[in-house]
Order: structure tokens, then sequence, then C-alpha cells
């Protein structure tokens, strides 16, 4: 026999309510279930039936929170995963919400890298996408999937663009060209460009300034 002997207001979140069983903290519920189940102290209670409520109230919390973050920008699951853990989730909890959320295509790592590419493109090399998607818990295979989609030519565009934005800022406080030539290479390969392309772009961007 189980027996509720106290009910406390979580300090934290007013809305959820710590119970005990024969003085020991048992679990949260919100306060929505506490009245919905009649809940009291000195009431005997179902441990078995009030588990499972427990542990679905927080699935439904934990699936709201997901649905927060993916609201305010679009994550990868390890990111979603991470921020959950960081909230004190249950694993199982987790892994739930993410199901939720890959059913209804609320996250998609394939998409994900698509979009990141794309984006990333315009400001950044190969080299460096891939470091931060590495990071963001995208497997390799899905990263170089995407990579191998970009030729020399799509990468200079944007190095281009880059390197003479960065050349002209140089030019304010650097009138030595050799300096101001490894200065500009050096910050592309910072963004992540590869040797060969970030030298490329270098002689071209100063070459045309002699001109």
């Amino acid at each position: 026999m189980n027996i509720i002997t106290k009910l406390e207001i979580g300090k934290r979140n007013k809305e959820r309510i710590n119970v005990y069983i024969d003085d020991e903290f048992a679990f949260s519920l919100s306060a929505e279930i506490v009245y919905k189940e009649n809940l009291a102290p000195k009431k005997v209670i179902d441990i078995e039936k009030l588990t499972r409520l427990a542990r679905e109230d927080e699935f439904m919390k934990c699936k709201n929170s997901a649905l927060k973050i993916v609201e305010r920008s679009y994550k990868t699951e390890k990111e979603i995963y991470n921020k959950l853990i960081a909230k004190e989730y249950s694993k199982e909890s987790i892994n739930r919400a993410i199901e939720f959320l890959r059913e209804y295509n609320l996250i998609n790592d394939e998409n994900y890298v698509k979009m990141y590419v794309k984006d990333k493109l315009k400001s950044q090399g190969k080299n460096k996408i891939k470091y931060n998607l590495k990071r963001k818990g995208i497997p390799d295979e899905l990263i170089n999937e995407e990579l191998s989609k970009i030729d020399y030519d799509d990468s200079k565009d944007g190095a281009i663009i880059l390197a003479q934005k960065k050349y002209n800022e140089l030019q304010r406080r650097e009138s030595d060209k050799y300096k101001l030539s490894q200065k500009l290479y050096r910050f592309l390969i910072s963004k992540g460009y590869n040797y060969d392309l970030a030298s490329d772009v270098m002689k071209e961007v100063v070459k045309k300034d002699e001109y």
C-alpha cells in the first residue's frame, strides 16, 4: 500500500507538483493531473498508474519544449537532443519527442544540411562548413554527399566576393603588397577555403587591384 505523504509546489515551476510517497520524493506531475486525479496527502494511490501518468506527463512537457525550440530556429537532431538533456528530461521522453518531430518533418537532418550549405557557401569554404556541420551532429556521409555537389566555381564565386571586401578593408591599414596578400590568404584559409582556392582567389583579387 502506497500513501501520498506530501504534495509540494515546484520551486522553479509553480505549475509542477512534487509528489512524495511514503515520505520520499517519487516524481513531479503537472498541477492539472494532480487536480484531475484528486491527489491529496494521506490518500492511498496506485503507484503503477501514477508512474505511467508521470511518464506521459513528462513526455508531453518534453514535446512542448522541443516544439518551442524548433519554432525559434531550425535545428539538427543532436542540437535538440542536447537542449532537452540540459532541461533534465529523461532519455525516454527525449527520444519520443524527437520521433514525434521526425514524424511531422519538423526536424530533418538531410534538409538541414542542404539549407545550411546553400546559405553558408556565400561566406565559408567547404572545410569550415564541414567542421560546423560535424559539431551539429550531422553524419559524415550526409555532409560529404552535399559538399560533393559543390564545384570549384561555386566555391570560388563566394570566395571572390568575400576576398574583395576583406582586401578593401585591409588596404586601409596595410600598404605593403606582400603583407597585404599574405593577410588576405590567411583570411581565406580561416574561412575554410582550401590552399589552392585561397591562393587563386588571393592572386586574382590582388592582380585586379594592380590593374
